[in-house]
């Protein structure tokens, strides 16, 4: 794999912006604020833009008392439209890095995730790199099970019969490829991760490159209402998709293959995932697992069913650069750049 050397030098490393949209995150954010202060990355490389989106918690209090002691730290403003990739758009446009990296207000970033989500960007033909996203210790039922299935890590991403890509989650892009490719759709609520990804590859021949070692660690749905809300929009996200890629869309389960797998969870798998729990040798989402499955299929099948893509979110918005010897930066402006 591509690294950074450790006797790399700082000043040979590329300029990186990290942006992160927020809305209502005040429960969040001090978690993720403190992954990124333990960033391995040197800081005089690095700023950190906190964009928030309309907002009616304490979010902006938080980021901005974040910010008194880390000039490094900003808090930007989306007012317009409410969309997190409105709000990452506002926050490339302000950007002054090479490297644009992305993440959640409700990720926590392992201290040596910029390092490593950085590295291929060594190779020039890389325009895109994906890290890995793993699940924060938890004891929740639904928490557990989506850690289970790996709910969100990139591999399956990375296999999308489409192409690969990276959730917003955990992703960084070359500011160059956007250039060729635009910005995300402002108007998407769901799927323009794949969307941004798919196009920088096809604009200018771009390769994506997988970073296992980036790793976030992201806080999973813990209500049944937030869970249905999530696979929701997985569905929505899939019909989206289909309209501005043509993706095929999934099959709706029938109502004969729901109460399939029901009679077989009560007459088969419950029973002996019982035995298991009574031996110590399986846990409760064991035997919840499959009820839990088919809660999250059908709201994917809602979501994919009732979604349409709103006329507006086929826009594409440009990234217009202005000269180097307007941009006012605190951070190196050199062409990206690695110690050997």
């Amino acid at each position: 794999m591509l690294s950074v050397s450790s006797d790399c030098p700082n000043s040979s490393l590329p300029a990186v912006s990290v942006i992160v949209p927020v809305f209502d995150g005040a429960v969040d954010l001090p978690e993720l604020l403190a992954g990124l202060d333990r960033q391995s990355y040197p800081v005089e490389q690095l700023e950190v833009l906190i964009v928030d989106n309309n907002s009616n918690d304490s979010s902006r209090e938080l980021v901005t008392e974040h910010c008194r002691q880390r000039p490094h730290f900003k808090l930007l403003s989306e007012t317009e439209i409410q969309s997190s990739y409105a709000a990452r758009n506002t926050g490339i446009r302000a950007a002054q890095g090479e490297i644009l990296a992305f993440t959640d207000a409700d990720c926590r970033p392992e201290p040596g995730w910029l390092s490593a989500l950085v590295a291929p960007f060594v190779d020039p033909a890389v325009g895109l790199v994906a890290g890995e996203i793993l699940a924060v210790a938890s004891e929740g039922l639904l928490e557990q099970y989506a850690e289970r299935q790996q709910v969100l890590s990139q591999r399956h991403t990375l296999a999308h019969p489409q192409g690969p890509y990276g959730q917003t989650a955990n992703l960084a892009v070359r500011r160059e490829a956007l250039l060729e490719a635009g910005l995300f759709r402002p108007y998407l609520t769901t799927g323009g991760d794949a969307d941004l990804c798919w196009r920088v590859q096809n604009s200018g021949q771009w390769r994506l490159e997988a970073a296992p070692e980036a790793v976030v660690r992201h806080r999973h749905r813990t209500t049944l209402s937030e869970f249905r809300k999530q696979w929701r929009r997985y569905g929505r996200s899939n019909r989206y998709l289909h309209s501005l890629h043509g993706i095929p869309l999934q099959r709706e389960p029938t109502l004969q293959e729901y109460s399939y797998r029901t009679l077989r969870w009560l007459l088969k798998e419950l029973p002996q995932a019982s035995l298991k729990l009574l031996r110590g040798q399986a846990g409760v989402v064991d035997l919840l697992g499959t009820p839990i499955d088919l809660v999250g299929r059908q709201a994917r099948a809602y979501g994919q069913k009732t979604a349409q893509l709103p006329d507006n979110a086929r826009e594409i918005p440009s990234l217009a650069l202005p000269p180097a010897s307007d941009r006012q930066s605190t951070l190196r402006a050199d062409p990206l750049s690695f110690s050997s």
